[in-house]
């Protein structure tokens, strides 16, 4: 299915938030995703991969997640300055500043026609795929994917500690989590938390493990993994046509 892409801004706390919008081409109504990037915001990675999204029948809306640290439309490049820049953003950002961006795109998304009413999601990568998962705890959130998300168990995120592991049971939809199983940001150990945590909490979820590392994929570094991604979009499409076909 062909896409069209376009650039919105949002304001959040006096803040401008641009937000990437990728939506199929034909006309009609589609389920939206909040769609959150890794640590290096909106480079060309991270937006194949929304595109991705896309092709597939859904409305995706990626916000840039340092907009109030980092000027608009900043791309941060994936090398060792990168990851320190990248990480500093995350520290200076504050755990409701997050929220009030979820809130924020999800406003946008129910106020778009082309999305169906009452089909929202989220999705997101590394600390995207942690502000998936809080995006969870949001009444509108029917399905939720996080891929290789960090720092869950731990409560890494930003300014302060997250309560997220606290909070599983504000869960009304269904989860999927994609892990590598070499992944070092989230050993074996935080997996077994999370899942637990889920489990306990009687959330509908599913969880996917690939011999693979972090990042797997963000097709731009030496981690990437093509079979590995190319299987773990194979179970992240049927999810959510399933989730919001019901």
């Amino acid at each position: 299915m062909q896409i069209t892409k376009r650039n919105i801004e949002l304001k959040v706390d006096d803040s401008l938030m641009r937000v990437y919008v990728a939506t199929p081409k034909p006309e009609g109504v589609y389920p939206g995703i909040v769609f959150y990037s890794d640590i290096y915001q909106l480079g060309s990675p991270i937006i194949r991969l929304a595109n991705y999204l896309a092709g597939y029948g859904y409305v995706v809306a990626a916000p840039e997640i340092f907009h109030r640290t980092e000027p608009v439309g900043l791309v941060i490049e994936p090398d060792d300055l990168g990851r320190m820049r990248g990480n500093d953003n995350a520290r200076r950002t504050k755990i409701a500043e997050y929220d009030a961006d979820t809130r924020a795109a999800i406003k946008f998304l129910k106020a778009e026609s082309s999305v169906a009413e009452d089909k929202i999601g989220a999705m997101g990568f590394c600390i995207g795929g942690h502000l998936a998962f809080r995006a969870a705890f949001e009444k509108e959130i029917k399905a939720t994917v996080c891929c290789y998300p960090t720092g869950v168990p731990s409560g890494k995120l930003g300014k302060g500690v997250a309560d997220t592991i606290k909070r599983v049971n504000e869960i009304q939809g269904e989860i999927m989590i994609v892990f590598g199983t070499q992944d070092r940001h989230t050993p074996e150990g935080d997996r077994q938390t999370v899942a637990q945590a889920l489990e306990q909490a009687s959330i509908a979820h599913q969880i996917f493990l690939y011999e693979a590392e972090h990042t797997f994929m963000r097709d731009d570094g030496y981690r990437y993994d093509s079979a590995a991604t190319t299987s773990a979009w194979s179970q992240i499409i049927p999810f959510f046509n399933r989730v919001f076909e019901n």
